[in-house]
């Protein structure tokens, strides 16, 4: 077997402190901004969602208990757990302190996910925990590695491509017809410095991008069981496919998720000395065992998913977040709408009325404004305001919405109120010395500017108001809220 998959030593250390790297970083998400959106006092409070909740619908801490202090403590226990991992601290001792240290890191996240409502909605959370849960069984510095975690991770990877490019093929024709980049780089949910570079690559480079990502998401996977070099081979394009979507836009830390496993592929070079191992406990060989007799049950699903011409783009089919379903992107947006939130401190609301925008750390907003760059990072309320030009029907005559969010109309009421928590969450804050008498929110068209226009004008985007998402409100009328 290790003739046929080379030994994986360097996979193992490269996975392990890739996975404790993206970790860091979603606890120090959870931690910056878990209470203001999902707190106590939060848009979405986690003990009003978790009040009749029971272990086995929402397991995790919270589930018995939540409080504020309890998530700092969550928290900081994973920013603690994740560093030591990523300096290797937690493989240097016996392998059931490993093991431990990262299934701690896994339960935490679990916690943390299963009360994040729709804040924690995203596909990149659940392949946090999968990938999280099967490198805690990846063993210590000092024991030989086992290749068995390591195909459970190519596992996973090839279901994540798989299922990427195959939604891409069923759901959107511009991915049939080779034009998705056409409109990709200006209507992804929060683009980069880069994007609108991207966006003006020539045409005829958009329809080779997307064949190019047709061939290594859907052929490409294939590879990933196949003897060495093939595998190494197929985990290199992989790992190319993402860094160019890294480069492309701000996608959180989903293109760090699939370069993370996408190591799994690879094996020691015959250059590098490979230390000498002791060998595994018998007890350890045999979890390893049970743990892949388990994957190929939870993978049942799975599988089927993947062969419905009804396939769900990103689901878990269980409540500890093991063996999804992944995909991305299955349509594509051809247009993109904003929207834009304004303040007055005018008691009375005219024509003439001055309104002053409020303005996001990094979703479009001021067209002058150079998209910033924040992945790995992850934010939260700019993805989800992102999210809500999708329930607006546009028509030539304006727009119809059809509903708010409560969490968006409990946003503009901390607006309304001056909540320092929720503005720490915000770029910019046109009231800082008392909050507004009235907010409002427009329905913008973006468009990326040309060359010339940007030359002229230095501005990114221009902007077209279409109608009025959400017209003017008071604390009094959302009172109740």
């Amino acid at each position: 077997m290790q003739h046929y998959f080379g030994s994986v030593w360097i996979a193992r250390l490269l996975v392990q402190r890739g996975m404790a790297a993206i970790y860091l970083v979603a606890f120090l998400v959870a931690l910056r901004q878990f209470k203001p959106l999902l707190g106590e006092h939060g848009l979405l409070p986690v003990p009003d969602y978790l009040r009749n909740a029971s272990f086995w619908r929402a397991p995790g801490l919270f589930c018995w208990r939540y409080s504020d202090r309890l998530l700092d403590i969550t928290a900081w226990t994973g920013i603690l757990i994740s560093t030591c991992a990523i300096f290797g601290l937690t493989e240097k001792g016996p392998i059931w302190l490993s093991v431990s240290a990262w299934l701690l890191l896994w339960f935490l996240y679990l916690s943390i996910v299963n009360a994040g409502q729709t804040f924690y909605g995203f596909g990149w959370e659940s392949m946090l925990l999968e990938a999280g849960f099967f490198t805690a069984f990846l063993g210590t510095s000092s024991t030989a590695p086992s290749i068995l975690p390591i195909l459970i991770l190519r596992w996973m990877l090839f279901r994540t491509e798989v299922g990427a490019g195959l939604i891409k093929l069923r759901h959107d024709r511009c991915w049939r017809d080779l034009t998705c980049l056409f409109y990709h780089y200006e209507t992804q949910p929060l683009p980069n410095p880069l994007s609108w570079y991207f966006h003006r690559l020539p045409a005829p480079f958009h329809k080779f991008s997307v064949l190019v990502s047709h061939f290594i998401q859907i052929v490409v996977p294939f590879g990933l069981f196949a003897p060495q070099p093939i595998a190494a081979i197929a985990g290199g394009l992989i790992i190319f496919h993402q860094l160019w979507l890294i480069l492309s836009g701000n996608y959180s830390w989903l293109n760090w998720l699939t370069v993370v496993p996408g190591f799994a592929a690879f094996r020691d070079p015959h250059w590098i000395r490979v230390p000498q191992f002791a060998p595994r406990p018998l007890v350890f060989d045999l979890l390893l065992y049970l743990i892949s007799i388990g994957t190929v049950i939870l993978s049942i699903r799975p599988i089927q998913n993947l062969l419905s011409k009804h396939q769900a783009m990103n689901r878990s089919y269980n409540p500890f977040h093991l063996v999804n379903t992944y995909g991305a992107f299955g349509q594509v947006g051809r247009e993109r709408y904003e929207i834009v939130i304004e303040g007055t401190n005018e008691r009375v609301i005219t024509s003439a009325t001055q309104w002053h925008e409020y303005g996001f750390k990094a979703k479009p907003g001021d067209p002058k404004r150079m998209p910033p760059q924040i992945a790995p990072y992850h934010l939260r309320l700019d993805w989800l305001v992102w999210f809500l030009p999708f329930t607006v029907a546009v028509t030539d005559h304006g727009i119809y919405v059809r509903g708010y969010d409560v969490w968006f109309l409990r946003f503009i009421r901390k607006l309304l109120l001056g909540d320092q928590a929720i503005l720490k969450l915000m770029k910019h804050n046109p009231f800082p010395d008392q909050p507004p008498a009235f907010v409002r929110a427009i329905f913008y068209r973006y468009r990326y500017t040309s060359w010339q226009q940007k030359r002229e004008t230095g501005a990114w985007w221009t902007r077209q108001p279409i109608g009025v998402f959400l017209p003017p409100v008071s604390l009094e009328t959302l009172r109740k809220v």
